[in-house]
């Protein structure tokens, strides 16, 4: 067993919760994991209850992990006869005094590159300086939480000194015609003027994409060449397909032709994603309306997802429907933000933002009025809101989404967008 770094933890709740009060937002912080086997040997059902929760974590997408009912015994037996994965997690109420003995045979049969984490009972510090001279990783203090042994596990795998993993946030309407993409376009765009930050825009609508248009651009390649071609797709490849949208903004644009079938295996955008996560700091996915194999494995990896809605019925259902799916789907990971788009259109029947929120059990993070003339003007020039009137209410609410969505401040309540007292009831039950 090989030593890499050691500390001692303390803990932050129940084990056998999913995660602790705050440890989502700890977990928010843990970078994925890279390729690697790991074998976790349990003796609890709470420990055990958390690796099964940590196996189907977005940060884990790429490692191999087994779990397995034992002790360090067990695990000994197994790796006698057969190679040891890059990390093995012990679950272990050894007292102090015989815990050394018990994992020397286990020591016996590692591979030198492999890593070991122990989970004990007693908080003893002569019993920490033996397990560090000893070449254990980390030894962390029962009960444990989800945040805490992915944070160990980063700790050990993950480069401290590696450029950081940028940001991925996808738009997705509830419904076709709800403005998501008009949205997503905007919110990139404040994204990268507001703070100067490299942003790509990726439209990955590829037969109907409006990113081009709401640009006023016409790129030869795109998205389209990296789906197609995994094999060539690095950072170099990416940035000859990318065209400059403005200042910091780049898209990595749809063909939106219709001259063949668009059938995706569903892990086809993650080569896509992965390349930009290492490229710029934040990326900002437009995701067309549709449930497929591969959209919800783009919307299960991404950091945030946003759903734009209408006040509708159909939009509610359809809200409803996501939220329920996408939270089993990334089940350590926050809500989904909701956004109210057109809101307030003449003559048209509508659900009231109180009404509509309620089922939903969560707030919208802004709401949009109707206004034709500025979204058309816009939509027609090819340029953005804040292009259009950056002092308008509304050009205001997406620099409020630029700074949500990046993780520079919270949105406490929603904006109005110059709605006024047409939606003061937003508040009332």
């Amino acid at each position: 067993m090989s030593a890499i770094d050691y500390r001692i933890d303390g803990h932050n709740g129940p084990a056998g919760d999913g995660h602790a009060a705050g440890d989502i937002g700890d977990i928010e912080q843990t970078r994925p994991l890279p390729r690697i086997s790991v074998h976790a040997f349990c003796i609890s059902d709470n420990v055990q209850r958390m690796m099964e929760k940590c196996g189907v974590d977005r940060r884990m997408a790429k490692v191999s992990l087994r779990i397995t009912s034992g002790t360090i015994e067990a695990a000994a037996n197994m790796f006698a006869n057969a190679p040891t994965p890059n990390l093995i997690i012990l679950e272990t109420e050894t007292e102090p005094r015989a815990l050394m003995a018990e994992l020397e045979p286990l020591a016996s049969v590692c591979d030198p590159s492999t890593r070991v984490i122990l989970i004990g009972r007693y908080n003893d510090i002569t019993l920490y300086r033996d397990l560090m001279r000893h070449g254990i990783s980390e030894y962390m203090v029962a009960p444990v939480t989800m945040a805490e042994i992915l944070g160990a596990i980063s700790t050990i795998f993950v480069d401290p000194d590696a450029e950081p993993i940028g940001r991925t946030i996808a738009f997705i309407g509830a419904k076709g015609g709800v403005g998501s993409s008009t949205i997503a376009h905007n919110c990139a765009f404040s994204v990268s003027s507001l703070f100067a930050t490299e942003t790509i825009l990726a439209d990955l609508d590829l037969p109907y994409g409006t990113a081009n248009i709401d640009f006023d651009q016409d790129p030869a390649q795109g998205i389209a060449e990296a789906i197609f071609s995994p094999d060539r797709l690095d950072e170099v490849f990416l940035d000859r397909l990318l065209s400059n949208c403005a200042q910091n903004l780049s898209l990595l644009a749809a063909p939106s032709l219709l001259d063949r079938p668009y059938d995706f295996e569903p892990t086809a955008f993650l080569p896509v994603i992965e390349v930009l996560q290492r490229s710029v700091p934040v990326s900002v996915l437009d995701v067309p309306h549709g449930w497929s194999d591969w959209t919800r494995k783009v919307l299960a990896e991404v950091d945030e997802v946003v759903i734009s809605c209408v006040p509708d019925l159909a939009n509610l259902r359809n809200a409803k429907n996501m939220l329920d799916a996408l939270k089993k789907l990334r089940p350590n990971d926050k809500a989904p933000h909701i956004i109210l788009n057109q809101v307030g259109m003449p003559k048209r029947p509508e659900i009231a933002p109180a009404d509509f929120c309620e089922p939903l059990e969560i707030e919208p993070v802004a709401i949009i009025p109707f206004d034709i003339q500025l979204f058309g003007n816009a939509a027609n020039s090819g340029r953005m809101i804040s292009e259009m009137d950056a002092k308008s209410p509304t050009s205001e609410t997406f620099a409020q989404l630029a700074h949500l969505i990046t993780g520079r401040a919270t949105v406490k309540k929603p904006k109005k967008a110059g709605l006024g007292a047409m939606l003061g009831m937003l508040g009332r039950k």
